[in-house]
């Protein structure tokens, strides 16, 4: 076999030699199974995914009968800068994912996307979910995400612990966040009850974390207590990072330590707070080969699943499990993460 043609993380094209995309692959599931103290792909595992990545295919897909559902995030923002540039009206962008683009399921959401900026508007958006909810088929979820960071100030009514830390006012950063929590926790339950009300079929945290512990744990507390007022509503919660940012260092919920926890403990928390579907996100390491970035992003999903009760759909947008970091994801290197995710990862959606 010749030179294998394939992209890095940053989108940029390369080829490989068979014993580089071995060594990539082998590398790749090492460092995550170090980093995440979790077992490494087997050898089975590392030859099928030499097999979809040495493949001269322009695109790869699953067998018929192999597919999964797919979810999706960051509703009424694609199709203005990603799809066609041509500026839809959100309803409108989801009915083109439902009628044309043949999706499982919607996203609706402010243009802004954080709840903090929704709560102020939230009357009308009620009205732009019940009209899609009227005319589409298909699951409709509301998403938006927790941005503890729209709090501080001078836009929000908090000090700003990144203004803080670095000026060794470690207490006074750790309140700051605290508070901070309160005001998105109470958001949070605000618009995600609003919605509930209004017939919605899922609540979508995207990014969650973003912001740290402090920002998860508001999360996990948000969640928690829509579901208990809500029992029957559908939650999504997908992150930021593949680990929590201990930007506060001291928050634990359920007895456990949130700073550092990777994909496999996240999802612990989640599926206790009540979260009925889970996003865990890898990394795209930007210097290095799509094949070696799906490889670690794989190890770190399998025992993601493993640990779980409730269903997998990790994040696969740009730069995050295997995709490379561009705008728009060449075809070739996303279906073959794709395609890896659903066979080796034994994934429950996308």
């Amino acid at each position: 076999m010749g030179k294998i043609y394939t992209k890095m993380g940053d989108g940029s094209v390369t080829e490989l030699s068979e014993s580089e995309l071995k060594r990539d692959l082998e590398e790749a599931t090492r460092d995550a199974a170090e980093r995440g103290k979790i077992p490494p792909l087997s050898e089975d595992e590392l030859s099928h995914l030499f097999d979809i990545y040495s493949s001269a295919a322009r695109f790869v897909g699953v067998d018929c009968g192999n597919e999964v559902v797919l979810t999706y995030d960051n509703g009424g923002c694609k199709s203005r800068g990603h799809i066609m540039e041509v500026p839809l009206h959100k309803v409108q962008e989801a009915q083109i994912y439902e009628k044309f683009l043949g999706a499982d399921s919607a996203d609706i959401g402010h243009i802004d996307y954080s709840f903090k900026p929704v709560k102020a508007v939230v009357d009308f958006e009620q009205r732009s979910l019940e009209y899609a909810l009227l005319v589409m088929t298909i699951p409709v979820f509301y998403g938006s995400q927790p941005n503890l960071g729209s709090y501080t100030q001078p836009d929000g009514p908090c000090p700003n612990p990144m203004e803080l830390l670095p000026q060794g006012r470690i207490s006074e950063a750790r309140a700051a966040q605290e508070e901070m929590m309160e005001y998105a926790t109470r958001d949070m339950v605000y618009v995600g009850s609003k919605m509930y009300e209004s017939g919605v079929d899922g609540i979508n945290f995207d990014t969650t974390a973003a912001a740290g512990d402090a920002d998860f744990l508001a999360t996990l507390r948000a969640v928690e207590i829509l579901k208990r007022k809500h029992p029957q509503i559908g939650i999504m919660v997908g992150m930021a990072g593949e680990f929590v940012l201990g930007m506060h260092g001291e928050l634990t919920y359920n007895g456990v330590r949130l700073a550092g926890l990777y994909p496999h403990k996240q999802v612990e928390l989640v599926e206790k707070a009540g979260a009925t579907i889970f996003g865990p996100t890898i990394n795209t390491n930007t210097g290095k080969s799509c094949a070696w970035n799906v490889a670690r992003a794989i190890t770190f999903v399998k025992a993601c699943i493993e640990n779980s009760n409730i269903p997998i759909h990790p994040n696969m947008g740009m730069g995050m499990g295997g995709v490379p970091m561009t705008a728009l994801p060449p075809v070739d290197v996303v279906s073959r993460a794709s395609k890896a995710m659903v066979e080796i990862g034994r994934i429950d959606g996308l």
